[in-house]
């Protein structure tokens, strides 16, 4: 494990003046993942493929230029102080109500305008393999009720599965949802298109139905019989950015809940998790500017469910004083 130099911002309003961007390289077990300071990104993940040829599976930049320019696809970010939509910006908690910005109008998405993609944070070893990101995320940053100490901790496991730590305090009653927005692409990164040619299993029986904003009606509608239907894996091709209401529930353990395998490489990426909710993502909106078309990679964002603040009858992403936010993803890594 190395920590190396990547860029300098001009100026981060966390900071005065200039503040330099570390890149982590972490190997282990033929795997090698390097995570930037600048938002918690996720910029490579190098695996073998069955002949043994190794490649760069997930979309990313050369270097902290291309992040700064294209922020929307927040491309292997940690997203947060909330992933994914909250409706019309404004939720309310313990009888307040409080308003963010509608930075996916009308709605509020992924923290805001300047969420945790954003921001630079600490970092520090985390044992001999893991490399642990931390920061303050203030009172009323993007509109969130109280100070809130997250970290995110990136590891690798023996034989190179990628466990990815998130926790947090808070010293008032706030909303905490975090994940990880990496898109894959197994056959490698500017090999074409990840979304029509791998195949993909997600373990849920239901998904979140949504209207046209893509903000959840409440409805838990069973995919039989549907083109979400994804438990038996298959090519699911375009069309998806969905969260599916995993069958485990919530736990505290990660367990498996979803695997992409690429026939032509032969690699497999397993998704295990303690979260309720994966986000199926087939980047169908891709901006034009972006090197990657739309449906070069994949995004599995394990979470809790959008607008869980507005709806109390999903699973609560509440955190207050007193208590411990943690969740865990782990991307395994194989080929057959």
């Amino acid at each position: 494990m190395r920590s190396e130099l990547f860029g300098t911002l001009a100026d981060d309003s966390d900071e005065s003046g200039p503040i330099d961007v570390h890149r982590w390289v972490l190997e282990r077990d033929g795997v090698r993942v390097r995570v930037l300071t600048y938002g918690g990104i996720v910029q490579s993940v190098e695996v073998p493929d069955r002949a043994g040829g190794v490649a760069d599976i997930v979309l990313g930049f050369p270097d902290l230029a291309g992040y700064l320019a294209h922020p929307e696809p927040y491309l292997g970010a940690a997203v947060g102080r909330y992933a994914n939509r909250i409706a019309g910006g404004r939720f309310t908690l313990d009888g307040q109500e409080h308003r963010l910005a509608a930075n996916n109008a009308p709605n509020a998405l992924h923290g805001g305008e300047r969420g945790f993609d954003k921001r630079v944070w600490a970092a520090e070893p985390a044992g001999e393999h893991g490399v642990r990101l931390s920061r303050v995320s203030p009172d009323g940053e993007e509109g969130y009720p109280g100070r809130l100490d997250v970290s995110v901790t990136y590891a690798l496991e023996a034989g190179g599965a990628l466990r990815i730590s998130y926790e947090a305090v808070t010293d008032a009653p706030t909303l905490v949802n975090l994940t990880n927005h990496t898109y894959w692409n197994l056959g490698g990164a500017g090999s074409g298109n990840a979304a029509g040619g791998h195949e993909v299993r997600i373990d849920a029986g239901r998904v979140t139905v949504v209207d046209d904003t893509l903000i959840p009606t409440g409805e838990l509608r069973p995919v039989d019989g549907t083109p979400f239907d994804l438990r038996e894996g298959r090519k699911a091709g375009p069309g998806f950015d969905h969260n599916y209401v995993l069958d485990k529930g919530v736990g505290g353990t990660a367990v498996e809940v979803a695997e992409v395998y690429d026939p032509a490489s032969g690699r497999v990426l397993s998704v295990a998790t303690t979260e309720p909710g994966l986000q199926f993502y087939t980047a169908d909106h891709f901006d034009p500017s972006l090197p990657f078309a739309p449906g070069d990679g994949i995004a599995l964002e394990t979470q809790h469910f959008p607008d869980s603040p507005n709806r109390p009858e999903f699973p609560s992403t509440v955190l207050r004083p007193g208590e411990v936010y943690r969740s865990e993803t782990v991307y395994g890594f194989g080929t057959r």
